[in-house]
């Protein structure tokens, strides 16, 4: 039976605290999943959120995945009624997913207290629905919520929601230790105890007692061949199993083919770049994607790294896009940067010199609160300007904004931009919902005139963030800024004191990038 990993950022990954997803953000982070490999992908509660019910509704046509299958989450029909009218189940049906992940109580005194219902209801109830899904033509997945501690209450009753789960044809049922109190011998004693074969459960883990990726390990090792986790670990309280350290003790440790060939090595990138659109700090000491995973001290490391770097790393950074530092010289991260380049069309394995300024011009940039992770575009601009110079599409003589708060509390921006372009100098003026807009907005106008591509080019997303170390209303900002230009989306990135400035640095990028695209476009149509 095929091993399936299973990612539920979108879902309950989402429930962490500081964490709001807008539509937009969830089609990127599902992208990111997509292209790591993942076999599933949760993509939330369709008619409970109408977040998600807009993200289900976009994601017909906008994601084409091709590794992942969506899957909407859902509860078992109500008590009292049938699953083809409770109106719940039937948004399961409307989101059109090809899988539904169904959750069901399987702790009898969550049953009794919760759902007010009875046990014998509470087992209807999931075999009602699961008929009902896989008649329907979907794939089913019954999330067992509260098992374990609902195990150790009544283990019988319990044994009895899995099992009828299976008998109405769920795919998989999971195992889930809903409030993260369990150990893993808790968990492979769990297993056991059941007496089915593990093979059709899988094993879903919070991290309340810090052992949700060990959870999970355990219940490979007694069998299951289903797993759920979340980017970085993302969840409520204390989080989930992080879907990054499952797959690489999965792969790595374990031998276990869950990912397509070659994915593995996106875990570094995907994770940074979901924690930017996640608007949070990538944990710095996180299991094999954190930036100090592989980084090592001057002294004894140091040494036996120069003899065989295998003699203090636990596998080889690159297997997951990741790099050895030693923290004393710095050791340029050259891998994922060749590997990064390689992935944006832009070769560097034959140009060493290229690589090496691209390497050191990055951790001076980085040094400085830079970071590309989640903005390839401007990561693309600077190989591009490494391996040779090219014209700048326009030069900035002065830009100026001004925000105006008038008596009628209408606050309005306006921005005034003096660039020169192919030898013409021109100003522009305009207005916006804020100075940023505003910015946007006049250089588009002084430039569309030369360029009247860019009258499609769109700002989707802007994202702020105050950068570690620095304070108050003078810190250091990053600001990151998403476009389209109707045939693809892309992100850019400036850091400044000032924010206008960060934004101005990020919003050229995009238009430079932007003219650098359709250039190479250009030069890939056949000569008539």
């Amino acid at each position: 039976m095929d091993f399936q990993l299973f990612d539920t950022t979108l879902r309950d990954g989402a429930q962490r605290e500081g964490i709001s997803y807008s539509v937009v953000d969830k089609l990127a982070v599902a992208r990111l999943l997509d292209e790591f490999g993942v076999g599933f992908i949760e993509g939330g509660w369709p008619g409970a959120m109408p977040k998600d019910t807009e993200f289900f509704r976009r994601a017909r046509t906008e994601l084409k995945l091709r590794h992942a299958v969506l899957v909407a989450f859902g509860a078992t029909r109500k008590a009292g009624t049938t699953a083809d009218k409770d109106p719940q189940v039937r948004a399961l049906l409307d989101a059109e997913s090809p899988a539904v992940a169904l959750v069901a109580k399987s702790d009898l005194r969550h049953v009794e207290r919760a759902l007010r219902t009875t046990p014998e209801e509470n087992l209807a109830m999931v075999a009602d629905t699961v008929r009902f899904l896989t008649g329907e033509g979907r794939r089913v997945f019954v999330d067992c919520e509260h098992f374990f501690d609902g195990f150790r209450f009544d283990a019988q009753y319990t044994k009895r929601v899995v099992e009828t789960a299976l008998e109405a044809g769920a795919e998989r049922v999971v195992l889930c230790d809903t409030n993260g109190g369990s150990l893993p011998s808790g968990v492979t004693r769990a297993i056991a105890g059941l007496g089915l074969d593990p093979a059709l459960l899988g094993m879903h883990a919070q991290n309340d007692t810090s052992c949700a990726v060990a959870n999970t390990i355990a219940a490979v090792e007694a069998g299951v061949r289903h797993v759920q986790g979340t980017a970085n670990g993302y969840g409520e309280r204390p989080g989930n199993a992080d879907l990054f350290a499952l797959a690489g003790n999965l792969v790595l440790k374990l031998g276990l083919p869950v990912l397509p060939p070659g994915c593995l090595e996106q875990a570094t990138r995907v994770s940074h770049a979901i924690a930017e659109i996640a608007n949070l700090a990538p944990d710095t000491h996180q299991a094999y994607v954190g930036h100090a995973a592989f980084a090592h001290k001057a002294g004894l490391h140091a040494s036996a790294i120069k003899v065989d770097p295998e003699l203090y790393n636990h596998v080889d950074p690159a297997t997951v896009g990741n790099d050895m530092r030693i923290l004393i010289t710095e050791m340029a991260g050259r891998a994922s940067i060749e590997l990064k380049s390689r992935e944006l069309g832009l070769d560097l394995a034959g140009q060493p010199s290229v690589l090496a300024a691209v390497t050191d011009r990055v951790k001076q940039l980085e040094a400085q609160g830079w970071s590309f992770e989640a903005a390839d575009a401007s990561f693309a601009l600077l190989v591009r300007g490494a391996q040779g110079p090219a014209p700048a599409p326009f030069t900035l003589e002065s830009y100026r904004v001004i925000v105006e708060h008038r008596s009628d509390g209408f606050v309005v921006s306006e921005a005034t931009v003096k660039v020169r372009v192919r030898g013409e100098r021109v100003i522009a003026t305009a207005e916006g919902n804020g100075p940023v807009n505003a910015l946007d907005q006049a250089l588009r106008q002084a430039l569309v005139a030369h360029y009247p591509s860019l009258a499609g080019l769109e700002l989707i997303d802007y994202k702020v963030r105050i950068l570690a170390g620095s304070h108050g209303t003078d810190a250091v900002t990053r600001v990151l800024v998403e476009s389209s230009d109707r045939s693809d989306e892309f992100t850019t990135v400036g850091v400044h004191p000032n924010i206008v400035e960060a934004s101005w640095l990020a919003l050229v990028d995009a238009l430079t990038y932007a003219l650098a695209q359709q250039d190479l476009a250009r030069l890939d149509q056949p000569v008539p």
